[in-house]
């Protein structure tokens, strides 16, 4: 029988906890509509001088790991074990190789499949669940990995792209599931979790600097570079620096991963808007087609992990069982 006293305080704890979110996530969807604004700037300043991928990345991760590193100053604090300095080095390593590839992509395939594709990273968490998971849901765990793939296939426009060209965006999808992984296993702590990411963004600097020289010196037919201010700055703020910070309030605070459905349905209707702004060659209906293929995959992906986390905490608790568990995103983000 439910005392007296229990019965406000259910009553009022979650319409405060709604009021305390909802300032978070407006700067959610602020943050991931800057972000997106940058990259539909890149793409036009990328695509009208036909820039180097590799130079104005290299450009843009300079300035943004020198900020990193003044506003984290992983040398302060409690030292840094080389567990932790070591894989986020190699981190960069990975961090490198998908802003080439993802830079590649959206120059040669635009922005929306190269936005969309890196939500497709959360193909890794399917493969891994199909090659460890429970075999009776196999089927089931294979229909969310072709959902996942279908919207890079049926995104369509008035220029055919090429099989190579499809596969470059998808790579770096990749890529970045693998470095979100990365580094929420490192970090279990926030200032933690900042700290090891300027880390490797410097790293991720110092491992493009060889690749852009080579591309400025032999790569390279003309050295001439236009410079855009905007398309610059904003991928350095928003882009690379700010959206960090909005990603770990989102995932700390609203329990929003990077690979889930609610943040594909924020980061769509900011597309929408910058699809109109940019008067791209846009489909309304198509987008809004592959976007729900999208996040049905993402979620039929997740949904048994769901269930297992939730059957193993049933029986822990039935069994009297207590143990500390850290929360971790049903896919790999």
């Amino acid at each position: 029988m439910m005392s007296p006293n229990q019965i406000p305080e259910n009553r009022g704890s979650s319409h405060p906890a709604t009021f305390r979110q909802t300032p978070l996530q407006v700067i959610h969807v602020i943050g991931n509509l800057m972000r997106i604004w940058s990259v539909y700037s890149m793409y036009r300043y990328l695509s009208q001088t036909g820039a180097s991928v590799v130079l104005f990345i290299f450009s843009c991760l300079v300035p943004s790991s020198i900020l990193c590193l003044l506003l984290q100053k992983p040398w302060k604090g409690r030292p840094l074990s080389n567990t932790q300095v070591v894989p986020s080095v190699i981190n960069g390593g990975i961090t490198a190789l998908y802003f080439i590839s993802w830079g590649i992509g959206l120059k040669s395939c635009g922005p929306l499949r190269a936005i969309l594709a890196e939500y497709s990273g959360a193909v890794l968490g399917v493969l891994s669940a199909v090659l460890y998971g429970r075999r009776g849901n196999l089927w089931k765990k294979v229909g969310g990995l072709f959902a996942i793939d279908s919207p890079d296939t049926e995104v369509q426009s008035e220029e055919v792209l090429g099989l190579k060209d499809m596969l470059i965006p998808v790579f770096a999808g990749i890529l970045s599931a693998i470095r979100r992984v990365v580094a929420r296993r490192l970090s279990l702590k926030n200032q933690l979790k900042r700290r090891l990411h300027a880390i490797t963004i410097a790293s991720a600097t110092c491992f493009l600097f060889p690749v852009a020289m080579w591309d400025m010196i032999i790569g390279s037919t003309s050295i001439e570079l236009p410079f855009s201010a905007w398309a610059f700055s904003s991928f350095v703020l928003f882009g690379i620096i700010l959206i960090f910070y909005v990603d770990s309030i989102a995932e700390e605070r609203l329990h929003m991963v990077f690979s889930s459905p609610r943040h594909l349905m924020v980061a769509g209707g900011c597309i929408i808007v910058m699809e109109i702004v940019y008067k791209m060659d846009f489909s309304l209906p198509g987008f809004l087609l592959c976007a729900a293929i999208l996040g049905f995959g993402i979620h039929e992906a997740t949904s048994l992990d769901r269930t297992r986390k939730d059957s193993l905490q049933s029986s822990d608790i039935s069994n009297g069982v207590y143990e500390d568990r850290i929360q971790m995103s049903a896919l790999p983000t």
